[in-house]
């Protein structure tokens, strides 16, 4: 079956803009054009339509999704089967968060009680399930499975004064952090109180702090753009300011 761009734009629930922009960036180019000066799109440029869409779900930017989809090694079917694993995944947070909000609403109609841990499961979890999506690969490859699963482990048994602490003492290594860096000395007391604030706050998740393993991490600060924008979002230059720091605090050359 072929489709106009208002057709086709209207079976996807998109404007007829949004397809002509996929053609002018060239990640969705019609079939053909037609006499008329139409666009056709068949049904290859369908199915490519949908996993631009799965993509967009996801968060991706157009760029990355053109460089997935025309790449030569690109698979339909194995797109599909990780755009389901994805779905999943967020369903699955979406879930842990509607039975908490649940639980939180019967408990303040009197028909439950609910503890102090059952309020927060579902915000502790969806830390977790974040921070592996984003950043589980690597710190499974860095640390090994182990200390990870322990990791995950010590932020699901928080209590919810723990929990708190947590939240309050990550807003202090931040503001300390960039009043340390206006002072453009990563030795001095301000920034080696800002390190000392971030090893305190790694406590919470780390039950194998060595200054060694706190240098590497702050390192991949700076060699992780993920890690670095976090960081330089708040000051650029923060990341490699606390790098320094680090290595400064752990005596590393």
């Amino acid at each position: 079956m072929e489709y106009t761009v208002q057709r086709l734009a209207n079976l996807a629930g998109i404007s007829s803009r949004t397809l002509r922009y996929y053609d002018e960036i060239g990640i969705l180019k019609p079939a053909r054009i037609n006499s008329s000066g139409y666009r056709i799109y068949g049904s290859k440029e369908v199915d490519r339509l949908q996993q631009i869409l799965f993509y967009r779900e996801l968060g991706m930017d157009l760029e990355s999704i053109k460089n997935i989809v025309a790449s030569d090694s690109f698979d339909e079917s194995t797109a599909l089967i990780q755009h389901r694993e994805k779905l999943l995944h967020q369903r699955e947070k979406i879930d842990l968060l509607i039975s908490n909000v649940n639980k939180t609403i019967a408990l303040k109609e009197g028909r439950i009680k609910m503890s102090d841990k059952e309020k927060f499961e579902g915000f502790k979890q969806k830390m977790i399930n974040s921070n592996e999506e984003k950043f589980g690969r690597e710190a499974r490859e860095k640390y090994g499975d182990d200390k990870v699963d322990k990791s995950n482990e010590m932020l699901k048994n928080m209590t919810e004064k723990q929990y708190k602490e947590l939240q309050e003492l990550s807003a202090n290594v931040i503001d300390t952090l960039k009043l340390a860096y206006y002072t453009k000395n990563p030795s001095g007391e301000l920034a080696q109180k800002a390190v000392d604030l971030h090893r305190q706050w790694l406590s919470y998740f780390w039950d194998f702090y060595t200054k060694e393993a706190h240098a590497s991490l702050a390192q991949m600060y700076v060699d992780d753009e993920r890690f670095k924008e976090y960081y330089d979002r708040e000051q650029p230059g923060l990341a490699e300011f606390l790098r320094d720091a680090v290595y400064i605090y752990a005596k590393i050359d």
